[in-house]
Parts: structure tokens; C-alpha cells; sequence
């Protein structure tokens, strides 16, 4: 056991797979199995769930730095995208980063939609002449950052509007994304929720470009008066998009984002960039300012030193979230070693 930043975490040393799975504080996963025990036991109704989605639902919207009223909920990545590229004029123009994260532009082109690929540090340079720019504010194979300040000032001089994709940034990095259009993020991740959650804050000035491609029940304005029967009722906002929940996935959520939500992230970050950083000074490589980090480097190597990591674009890949510590460097320095 484990204790960072006011939380107990059930983490072992060398574990650094945060990128594809987040470890939960005990609390979180506490709030999962009485969920879960509940349900086993015939102590559940659906409306119990209610507030859980509500707590999450504010405390993505705190993370992200944008107002409640704009967030709607999902399962994934690309579900809440879909949304968004239904929206699409036919044969649109989306730019994107080289060897982006799949979910965050498959639903674009998927569309028909015409994808331009240009290195991360090009991007905020070729907005001009697109009709959107989706990109992930950390990218998932390496942890590179956009420029966020670069590529909000190309975006709204040209008129092109945005989708961040915040999943390997939201929970570790402070965010003030109130400018972009979309800001989608998954739970599993750096938010420690269990898998099945996910948001997507709309901007007021694209509401109706965001197509309900997944109109249900959930979508109408009380849930419960638009169980039955037509004609189509949905919310007004974000909230027309929703999906129907997963509730176990959002018992966990409504623990994990209002924990996070309460840090100082700058600490977090701060606490994840300055191992990342030091397990590449380490290695004689330069820090490069994220919590992710890929490494030229024998993935059997970390497993046989009882380090957790992953393998992304031909490089293994770890990242250090709160609950790590320089225990965890040292035990990937003796592998590689």
C-alpha cells in the first residue's frame, strides 16, 4: 500500500502502465465492489445512480477548466466523437498529428472525411485551409505535448474549430480548455475510473454541429419523462449526446474526479514530470516535460524486473503518475542496466 497526495493505492513497485490502465485509490475501488455488492444482493435502482453521474459529470468539467452545463457523458473515445464528425460537412478537411491516437481520428474518416497528418510540432502551423483540427493534448505513444497556446491562436484566427482529446492529459496536467470546441477524455486512464466512462464538453457555438448519432433515453432533458414513446425529445446542450451510463464504471468516477478535481494539479504534475524527467537524465537523454516516456528499450528486460509498462510504436512505454516514486525509477534504470 501505498500513500500519495492524500490517497491509499493497492500499487506495486515498477508499476508504470498508467497510460493503459490507471491505478485507483483504495477508495475508488471500495466504492466499485459495494456498488457491485449491491447489485449482487438486489440492493440497486437505477435512479441510486443518478447522483454518481453528476458528480463525475462536474468534476470532468472541473478538470478541464470548462463550465458543467457543457459536459455530456459516454463509454469511449469515439462513441462521444462520432457526435462529432456526423457533424462534418462531406469530405471535410481534418488535420491531425502524425501517429495520433486511432479513436481520436478513425470517426473522422470514417465520415469520409480527409485527413491530413503533420508532426505534433508543425500542427498549430498547418490549421489554415482545414475545417477541423482533433488532436490529443498528450500523445499516447510518447507523451509529446501540443502546443495548446500556439494552436488555439492559429485556430481562432482562421475560424477552424478544435476537438481535444484529453485522455493522457486530464488527471495529471492542469487544463484550461474553455476555448476549444470539444474536449473529449476516457476515465480508464490517468482518471483512475474503471473502464466504460467517458465525457465530451461541447462548446455552445458548435451545439448543433454535434449530431445525437446515439439519440436514447438518456439524452432527453429528465431521462425519466423520455423512457417511452415519440416524438424525439432530447436535452437542450451537451446533454442531448449522452449515453446511457455505465453504472459501475460511474460509482468509481464519482469517486476518482472529485479527488482529483480537489489536488493541486501543478503539484501532480510536477511530482510525475520531475521522475519522467529524471529516469531520462538518468539514461543521459533530455527531460522532455511530460509523464509519459518512451524508451528504445527491451520490453522482456522491464518485465523481468518487475517493471508494468507497455509497448507503443515499436518503443516501451511508461509513465509516472501520483502514486509513483523514485522507487520506480530505479527499478527501470536496473533493468535497462
Amino acid at each position: 500500500m501505498r500513500t500519495a497526495f492524500g490517497a491509499d493505492f493497492d500499487v506495486p513497485t515498477g508499476y508504470l502502465n498508467t497510460p493503459s490502465i490507471g491505478i485507483p485509490p483504495a477508495a475508488v475501488a471500495d466504492a466499485v465492489a459495494a456498488s457491485v455488492e449491491a447489485w449482487r444482493t438486489g440492493g440497486n435502482q437505477p435512479g441510486d445512480f443518478e447522483p454518481l453521474v453528476a458528480r463525475a459529470r462536474e468534476s470532468f468539467a472541473r478538470l478541464v477548466g470548462v463550465p458543467s452545463g457543457r459536459i455530456a457523458i459516454g463509454s469511449t473515445v469515439s462513441q462521444l466523437l462520432a457526435s462529432v464528425a456526423a457533424g462534418l460537412p462531406e469530405g471535410a478537411r481534418v488535420l491531425t498529428a502524425a501517429g495520433e491516437f486511432t479513436s481520436t481520428t478513425f470517426p473522422f474518416a470514417a465520415r469520409g472525411a480527409r485527413i491530413t497528418e503533420v508532426r505534433l510540432a508543425e500542427l498549430p502551423g498547418a490549421v489554415r485551409g482545414h475545417d477541423l483540427v482533433t488532436v490529443s493534448v498528450a500523445q499516447s505513444a510518447d507523451g509529446a505535448l501540443v502546443d495548446l497556446g500556439a494552436l488555439r491562436a492559429e485556430a481562432e484566427a482562421a475560424g477552424v474549430p478544435v476537438v481535444l482529446d484529453a485522455t493522457q492529459a486530464a488527471g495529471w496536467m492542469p487544463l484550461d480548455l474553455e476555448w476549444a470546441d470539444w474536449v473529449v477524455a476516457a476515465g480508464y486512464k490517468w482518471l483512475m475510473s474503471p473502464r466504460g466512462c467517458a465525457w465530451l464538453a461541447v462548446h455552445p457555438r458548435v451545439a448543433e454541429r454535434t449530431v445525437p448519432v446515439s439519440a436514447n433515453w438518456y439524452a432527453g432533458e429528465d431521462p425519466w419523462q423520455t423512457t417511452y414513446g415519440m416524438p424525439l425529445r432530447l436535452a437542450g446542450g451537451a446533454r442531448r449526446v449522452d449515453l446511457s451510463p455505465v453504472w459501475f464504471a460511474h460509482a468509481g468516477a464519482a469517486v476518482a474526479l472529485p479527488y482529483l478535481a480537489s489536488l493541486d494539479l501543478a503539484a501532480v504534475r510536477a511530482h510525475n514530470v520531475e521522475l519522467a524527467d529524471a529516469l531520462l537524465t538518468r539514461l543521459g537523454l533530455p527531460g522532455r516535460g511530460s509523464a509519459i516516456v518512451a524508451l528504445a528499450a527491451d520490453p522482456a528486460a522491464l518485465t523481468r524486473a518487475g517493471v508494468t509498462a507497455s509497448v507503443r510504436a515499436g518503443k516501451a512505454r511508461v509513465g509516472f503518475h501520483l502514486y509513483n516514486t523514485e522507487d520506480d525509477v530505479e527499478r527501470v534504470l536496473d533493468a535497462l542496466r
